[in-house]
């Protein structure tokens, strides 16, 4: 069988729909070969993830997004390969979790302001055990019927200059690449176009990036064009960076992002997993 992997997906241990069993199992059905799990700022969900990847044959990548801080825009950063249990990087995560329950207190406050009551503890409910994200205000606003999409709440509400948008003072980029390469793993930046920067913007936060310790760009996304995709690539070449491919898949109801459906990385492409993979087994083993 051929392997099929994927990189960046999500469970309800941040802002995912389904639990981590339950995306592991559909990675699989789905033809996955590879996964990694990868939470926003959170490993809570691995253990679940490695039992259920046990369960059904396929590898089990322990990974991580965390959010950073570069020139004032915030960068998604995974983690690949980490050892969830270093003390740097558990230390690291506690203080962006903490970022994130202040940054939603905020968000309830500023909503409130504009006559819209309930969110906090609507989305402290609907996140249980894991992560708040922007995406669970999001799916409030539409379950109250104040926006007809998740799209439609970053747009009127969420976003950048939006009536309820919180700035967050997140870990740099060096601190964050630090704490994945503290703990073993391998920095990738994700979806660097998703960001809406200019190339030359770009360029320059790649050269810091591969500077702190970074080590590949995400160049295949679950919605990435074939320009897209060449593009990428263009940026991992010049930097002499390393290529990665994730749906980034939260949910099942967008039927544009699904797991495991990629298009395959250009010829030349260096795949990122070829600094980590020779030296695993098939199922990472997470405690």
């Amino acid at each position: 069988m051929q392997d099929n992997y994927d990189l960046h997906c999500h469970s309800t241990a941040s802002d995912g729909a389904l639990a981590p069993a339950e995306v592991v199992r559909r990675a699989h059905r789905q033809g996955v070969t590879t996964l990694a799990l990868t939470d926003h700022d959170t490993t809570a969900g691995l253990r679940e993830a490695a039992q259920a990847a046990e369960d059904c044959g396929i590898r089990l990548i322990p990974g991580i997004e965390l959010s950073a801080l570069h020139a004032h825009q915030c960068l998604h950063i995974i983690g690949l390969n980490i050892d969830a249990e270093q003390p740097i990087l558990i230390d690291g995560l506690a203080k962006q979790q903490s970022l994130r329950e202040q940054r939603a207190l905020k968000i309830a406050e500023k909503l409130q302001k504009k006559g819209i009551a309930g969110a906090h503890e609507a989305v402290t409910r609907a996140a249980g055990n894991g992560e708040i994200t922007r995406s669970h205000f999001a799916d409030f606003l539409v379950a109250q019927g104040y926006v007809a999409t998740q799209q439609d709440a970053f747009d009127r509400y969420l976003s950048k200059g939006k009536p309820a948008f919180v700035p967050t003072q997140w870990a740099g980029l060096e601190e964050a690449v630090g704490w994945i390469r503290a703990a073993g793993g391998v920095a990738v930046l994700a979806h660097p176009l998703r960001y809406s920067l200019s190339f030359k913007w770009m360029d320059k936060a790649l050269t810091a990036f591969k500077q702190f310790g970074g080590q590949g760009v995400e160049v295949v996304t679950g919605r990435a064009s074939a320009d897209d995709i060449l593009l990428s690539l263009q940026l991992t070449r010049k930097h002499r960076l390393l290529a990665s491919v994730g749906s980034d898949f939260h949910t099942p109801e967008n039927q544009w992002v699904e797991l495991g459906r990629l298009a395959p990385l250009p010829a030349g492409a260096e795949p990122v997993w070829s600094l980590f993979l020779p030296e695993l087994p098939l199922v990472a083993d997470i405690h």
